[in-house]
């Protein structure tokens, strides 16, 4: 991924007003992020527990999501996977990131999901640069190359969703 500015991200959302866009908080160390090593920005907000946004390149330009998600359960003996890039978790290592969709529908109050690993560094566990409280991913016989790829359509298919 390429880069972000600040004003990148800002002009980004497209499921939220743009005094929202305004007011959120943007991570401060965008400089110290490994962009090489990432297919999509994301981070919590340390001052809503319950919100996290994402923003991803497409075709048609950068799309900012605004995401809500359930406080964490810390029951260790569960294990989810995320369905963007298939990790599996203990406990609250997974979390049901739901977005307001795009536009009219959005307005109405209308939404989708996805199951998709809490701290958002999907990027990072495919290419085994972070690895997950559970101690390891499952062996695959794809490439890494392939795994990032699918990763990025699954979570391209989840975008998508916002503007249906």
């Amino acid at each position: 991924m390429r880069p972000l500015t600040e004003q990148d991200i800002r002009a980004s959302f497209v499921n939220c007003s743009k005094g929202e866009a305004k007011r959120l908080t943007v991570p401060r160390d965008l400089t110290e992020r490994p962009w090489d090593d990432l297919d999509f920005l994301g981070w919590r907000d340390p001052g809503a527990p319950d919100r996290s946004y994402l923003v991803v390149e497409r075709t048609d330009g950068l799309a900012g999501v605004a995401l809500r998600f359930p406080p964490a359960r810390h029951g260790f003996l569960h294990r989810s996977m995320c369905s963007v890039c298939l990790t599996t978790h203990r406990g609250g290592g997974v979390s049901l990131m739901t977005a307001r969709k795009a536009g009219p529908a959005g307005r109405e109050g209308n939404s989708v999901g996805v199951y998709m690993c809490a701290d958002l560094a999907c990027s990072l566990y495919v290419r085994g640069l972070k690895v997950p409280d559970s101690g390891s991913r499952f062996e695959e016989s794809l490439t890494v190359r392939e795994q990032i790829d699918r990763a990025n359509a699954n979570l391209a298919a989840f975008v998508d969703k916002l503007y249906t």
